[in-house]
């Protein structure tokens, strides 16, 4: 067994970069407006009780904002989202600007996103350089008629075309 110490992190990142994706907007109400960030590490935990999860990196300065907040709309981001995403990514600029969205209890709804999931915070955990946030589901809604589904693959966004597309 290999000492995990001797794991050389651009190296643990290259392999990993083979795991694809989902991608997600983190969403919430924030005091003075809309308050977001880009997610990949968003997965289903429970189903009794409902409860997902999510890992904002430790050194992420929009986490405790969405933190105080206490509640957020996690958005399953389309194939056609990637500038958005992108956007949603970066520091320092208006996310929000020209994004369409809807208000819910929980947080901004995307336009056009795949599935929006209305989470409450239930625990956090301390792992590493990031923190495993875990949330309680209190209300969800897929799109009736979707997009493929915006996947982040080596280090790219791409998309995921169903076996079933050309049949439907």
């Amino acid at each position: 067994m290999t000492d995990s110490r001797a794991i050389d992190p651009a190296h643990f990142r290259q392999v990993l970069a083979h795991l694809p994706t989902g991608v997600a907007v983190i969403a919430a109400h924030g005091p003075d407006g809309p308050i977001g960030m880009a997610a990949n590490s968003v997965t289903s935990v429970s189903l009794d009780p409902p409860l997902v999860l999510f890992c904002p990196a430790r050194t992420s300065t929009t986490w405790p904002e969405l933190r105080a907040v206490g509640r957020f709309c996690i958005n399953v981001m389309a194939g056609h989202h990637e500038e958005v995403t992108r956007r949603f990514a970066a520091k320092d600029t208006d996310r929000f600007a020209g994004v369409a969205y809807a208000d819910r209890a929980t947080g901004p709804a995307l336009a056009d996103a795949l599935a929006w999931i209305e989470c409450e915070i239930e625990d956090e955990h301390e792992a590493g350089d990031h923190t495993i946030v875990v949330a309680r589901v209190v209300a969800m809604e897929a799109a009736s008629q979707g997009h493929e589904p915006l996947v982040f693959f080596r280090g790219a966004y791409g998309s995921f075309r169903p076996p079933d597309a050309d049949r439907a």
